[in-house]
C-alpha cells in the first residue's frame, strides 16, 4: 500500500500501539505536543510530505496537537475529537473500543427508503445524538425507515447547520461527540432505522480552517462561493483526495453509516481522469465487498446531468441516487407560490406533470433562470434513484424566514402536498416536524466567534433574497434567538389539529409501504394527464394487473376530473378531504368504470 492511500490522523491499536499521519508538505519539521504529559515526539517525513510516527507514549484521552516547524500549534487536521471545539486541542480516542449490537442489521433496499432529515440540535429539547434516540419510537410510529442527519463535522460553537464544518474527521462535540454518534447509529439499527450522514466534500468552512497551514488542499484554479476550491487535480492533490476519499469510507467502517449524502457535489471541481465521487464510489463498493454491507451514495446535484447516478459500467460516477429539488420547485409553484427567483424557471402543473414523468423539469430545453438550455434526459434511471420532497432544510431555511408549508399553506394544501410526495414512483423525503405541521420556522443560524466573519454572513444573507424581492431584515444568524426559534415543539402533538396531520402522514406512509404499486418505484408504468387552467393532475400507476389513480386538485374550488379508462371499478384507498383529516366533504367508496369525479378544493383522493 502507497502510504498517500493510508488513512489520516491517529489510530490506536490494540496493542498500545498508536499510529499517527499527517500530511504537511509545507513543513520542514513536525511533532506532536502532548501538554499534559510534557511530552513532544518528533515525526518522520517521507518523500510525500506525509509525517508519521509509531509510539506507545500517546494513549486514549490524551490530548495532542500538531506542532510544524517548531511555533505553529494546530489541531489535527484528522482529529477524531474536538472536545474544546475548532480551535482546541485534540483528543486522543478509539473508535475500535465501541461494543456495536447491530451485528445482523442489514440495511433496507433503496426501494423501501422513507427518509426523514434532522438537525440534531434543533430536532429534539437535548439538541444531541441522545435526544434524536429517545425519539426514534416516534418514528417509527410514523413509518420511517432512514433518517438523514444534516452535517456534524466539527464546527464552530454550539449554533450551526453544519455546512461550516473545518474538521471532516471529529464529530461535533455539543452533539455528544464520534461515541454518541456510534451510539445512536446503533440505537437506530436497532429498531430498524437506517442512518444517512450529510457529509460536505465540496469547501470547508472559514472558521478554525487550518488546513492551509498544512499542505496545498486548496487550488487557485477554480472558484466555488466559498472561495478557493479544494484541490482534487491540481499538484499535490494525491493526498488531498485521499484525505476525503477515506473520510467517507470512516463513516462506513467505524461509524456503521448506511448512506451518505454528499453535498452540492456540482460544486466539487475535478477533471481527473477518474473523477472524486467516481473514486468514491470505487473504493465504497470494494468495501461492501469486503464486509457483505451494503453502503448507499446519495448526491445532491444542480446539473440534471445523469452521469452523476450512471452506474461506473457506463462511466458514470457511480451514485445510488440524487436529490430532484426540481420537483420541489414545481410542486411549490403548482400550490400557488410566487415565481420568483429561482422559482421563475417552472411553469406550476405542466412541470410538476414533467417531473413525475421525467424526474428532471429541465432536461434539454432553455432555461430562463439560467439563460441558456440546460439538462439531458434522465432516460435509463430507475425511480429509486431520486429523492423527492416538499420541503428540505435548504428550501425552507434559505427563505428570509424560514417559513415553513404550514405558515405558508393551509391545512388542506399541507395534505396535497403530502400526498403528491408520498404517492410519487420516487425515494420520499420529511422534513423533521412536517408530519405533525410544525409552526416553528426553520431559520438560517451560526454561532461564529469572529466579529468580521460574523458581519460578512449577516450581509451576505440580506443579499441572498435580493432576487426574492423579499422586505424586510433577515433574522440575524448569530443571535441564540434564531437557533432557539428554530426548534421543534413536539407538545403540538398534544394539540387535536397537529395529531390529526400527524395520523395522515401515518395514513399515507402506511399505504405508500403496503400497496404493491405504490411501494415499486417503476417510472416506466406511469401515465401523467394535467389540466393547467383547472391546476388538477391525474397520476395512474400500475404493476401487472394492478392499478393505482391519484387525483389532484391544487385549485381553490372543486373541479371535475376523471378516471383513466379502464374495465373495473375503483373504490377509495384514501381522501385527504376526509373528515376523519378535518375535511369537510364525503367521497363515495366505490366508483363506475369512466366516471367524472367532482374533487374537493386542495385535496388528493387515491383509489385502486
Amino acid at each position: 500500500m502507497k502510504l498517500f492511500e493510508k488513512r489520516p490522523g491517529l489510530r490506536l491499536n490494540e496493542d498500545g500501539l498508536a499510529e499517527f499521519t499527517v500530511w504537511a508538505p509545507k513543513a520542514k519539521f513536525a511533532e506532536i505536543n502532548i501538554p499534559e504529559k510534557n511530552l513532544r515526539l518528533p515525526l518522520t517525513q517521507d518523500d510525500f510530505g506525509h509525517w508519521t510516527i509509531q509510539t506507545n507514549q500517546l494513549k486514549k484521552g490524551d490530548r495532542y496537537q500538531v506542532v510544524l516547524d517548531k511555533e505553529t500549534e494546530r489541531p489535527d487536521p484528522a482529529s477524531l475529537s474536538q472536545p474544546e471545539g475548532v480551535h482546541g486541542i485534540s483528543e486522543a480516542i478509539d473508535l475500535n473500543s465501541f461494543k456495536w449490537t447491530d451485528q445482523d442489521w442489514k440495511t433496507p433496499v433503496l426501494d423501501d427508503y422513507i427518509i426523514y432529515e434532522l438537525h440534531t440540535g434543533t430536532f429534539s429539547p437535548e439538541g444531541t445524538f441522545e435526544g434524536i434516540a429517545k425519539k426514534l419510537d416516534h418514528l417509527i410510529d410514523l413509518g420511517i425507515t432512514a433518517i438523514e442527519i444534516m452535517p456534524v463535522a466539527q464546527f464552530p460553537g454550539e449554533r450551526n447547520w453544519g455546512y461550516d464544518g473545518v474538521s471532516p474527521y471529529a464529530v461535533q462535540n455539543s452533539y455528544g461527540g464520534p461515541h454518541g454518534l456510534q451510539q445512536l447509529v446503533d440505537a437506530c439499527h436497532g429498531k430498524g432505522i437506517a442512518v444517512i450522514l450529510d457529509v460536505v466534500y465540496n469547501h470547508t468552512g472559514p472558521e478554525g480552517n487550518y488546513l492551509n497551514d498544512f499542505g496545498h488542499y486548496f487550488t487557485g484554479k477554480y472558484s466555488t462561493p466559498w472561495g478557493d476550491a479544494l484541490n482534487f487535480d491540481d499538484a499535490h492533490s494525491d493526498a488531498v483526495r485521499t484525505y476525503f476519499i477515506q473520510n467517507a469510507l470512516m463513516w462506513f467502517k467505524d461509524f456503521h453509516i448506511d448512506a451518505l449524502r454528499l453535498d452540492a457535489v456540482h460544486a466539487i471541481k475535478d477533471l481527473s481522469p477518474v473523477h472524486l465521487l467516481r473514486q468514491i464510489k470505487i473504493e465504497t463498493d470494494r468495501l461492501s465487498t469486503q464486509t457483505g454491507k451494503q453502503h448507499y451514495l446519495i448526491a445532491e446535484v444542480d446539473l440534471n446531468d445523469p452521469k452523476f447516478i450512471n452506474p461506473l459500467a457506463k462511466q458514470g460516477f457511480g451514485m445510488d441516487a440524487q436529490w430532484i429539488d426540481e420537483f420541489h420547485h414545481a410542486l411549490r409553484t403548482t400550490a400557488g407560490e410566487p415565481a420568483t427567483g429561482y422559482y421563475s424557471d417552472f411553469k406550476g402543473i405542466s412541470h410538476l406533470a414533467k417531473s413525475y414523468q421525467d424526474a428532471y423539469v429541465y432536461d434539454g430545453q432553455y432555461s430562463p433562470h439560467r439563460k441558456k438550455f440546460f439538462g439531458l434526459k434522465a432516460e435509463d434511471n430507475p425511480g429509486n434513484q431520486f429523492i423527492v420532497f416538499s420541503q428540505n432544510h435548504d428550501q425552507t431555511g434559505n427563505r428570509m424566514l424560514g417559513e415553513r408549508t404550514s405558515q405558508i399553506h393551509n391545512f388542506e394544501m399541507q395534505k396535497l402536498l403530502a400526498g403528491a410526495v408520498l404517492t410519487a414512483p420516487y425515494i420520499p423525503m420529511l422534513f423533521m416536524g412536517e408530519e405533525w405541521s410544525e409552526t416553528n420556522p426553520f431559520l438560517y443560524f451560526v454561532s461564529h466567534t469572529d466579529p468580521q466573519l460574523a458581519d460578512a454572513v449577516r450581509k451576505g444573507r440580506k443579499a441572498e433574497f435580493a432576487d426574492f424581492h423579499a422586505e424586510g431584515e433577515a433574522p440575524d444568524p448569530m443571535s441564540t434567538d434564531t437557533f432557539e426559534n428554530s426548534r421543534l415543539q413536539w407538545n403540538l402533538l398534544n394539540d387535536a389539529e397537529h395529531q390529526t396531520m400527524f395520523r395522515y402522514y401515518k395514513a399515507l406512509i402506511a399505504l405508500r409501504k403496503q400497496h404493491p404499486v405504490l411501494k415499486r418505484l417503476d417510472r416506466g408504468n406511469l401515465s401523467v394527464k394535467f389540466h393547467e387552467e383547472q391546476n388538477t393532475l391525474t397520476i395512474h400507476r400500475w404493476q401487472d394487473d394492478k392499478h393505482l389513480v391519484c387525483l389532484m386538485n391544487f385549485s381553490a374550488v372543486s373541479r371535475l376530473t376523471s378516471l383513466p379508462n379502464l374495465e373495473k371499478s375503483w373504490k377509495t384507498l384514501l381522501f385527504s378531504g376526509d373528515k376523519q383529516w378535518n375535511g369537510k366533504a364525503e367521497v363515495p367508496g366505490n366508483f363506475a368504470t369512466e366516471a367524472e369525479i367532482s374533487l374537493p378544493a386542495q385535496s388528493i383522493l387515491i383509489i385502486d
